[in-house]
């Protein structure tokens, strides 16, 4: 005999059937986007899983699954997304690399460097060259075709663009193989 004694099944009403309404997942979708605004808004703020999931009323586990479902990556890597996402705005408008990474969250600068790399593809110093050479010399970075097609002849790529080349000689055919 069993240590507890099991108790008979026990069966639930149904809830009646709406046509047409969806009152339940409508709900959940409100609960997600509410956690998704808290952490737009508190990103900069020392922020764990159980607040973000308690601002929804989900347990950590239930909303890690819910929230990757509805925006196909979980809460940490939307917040980390966030944090990079301000830190270029911040880096854009000449802030230091040190003051973006602590200003929006961050504990480590390494971790920031790291994680910023990874998600945007270059160190945050490069970015910063790269912005303050954009804002020191904006026609570098047109596109030749559109400053041709509005007749900015000036810029340094359409000048660059438009030396002849002379076209490459075709490559001879190589001999056919027979087997």
């Amino acid at each position: 005999m069993p240590p507890f004694p099991r108790l008979p099944f026990l069966r639930l009403p149904k809830m009646p059937y709406l046509p047409g309404v969806s009152y339940p997942r409508v709900y959940l979708y409100k609960r997600l986007v509410q956690a998704k605004l808290f952490i737009d808004e508190q990103y900069a703020t020392p922020i764990n899983l159980g607040s973000v999931a308690g601002e929804a009323f989900f347990s950590k586990f239930h909303f890690i699954r819910l929230f990757k479902k509805a925006y196909g990556r979980t809460p940490g890597q939307y917040l980390t997304a966030v944090r990079v996402d301000r830190a270029r705005t911040l880096l854009r408008g000449g802030h230091n690399v040190t003051d973006a990474c602590y200003a929006v969250g961050f504990d480590s600068l390494s971790s920031f460097t790291g994680l910023f790399k990874r998600l945007t593809g270059q160190t945050p110093s490069a970015f910063k060259r790269e912005c303050q050479a954009m804002r020191a010399e904006p026609l570098h970075f047109v596109p030749p075709c559109f400053a041709a097609h509005h007749g900015w002849a000036s810029s340094p790529a359409v000048a660059a663009a438009s030396v002849a080349v002379p076209p490459a000689a075709a490559p001879a055919e190589a001999p056919k193989e027979q087997f």
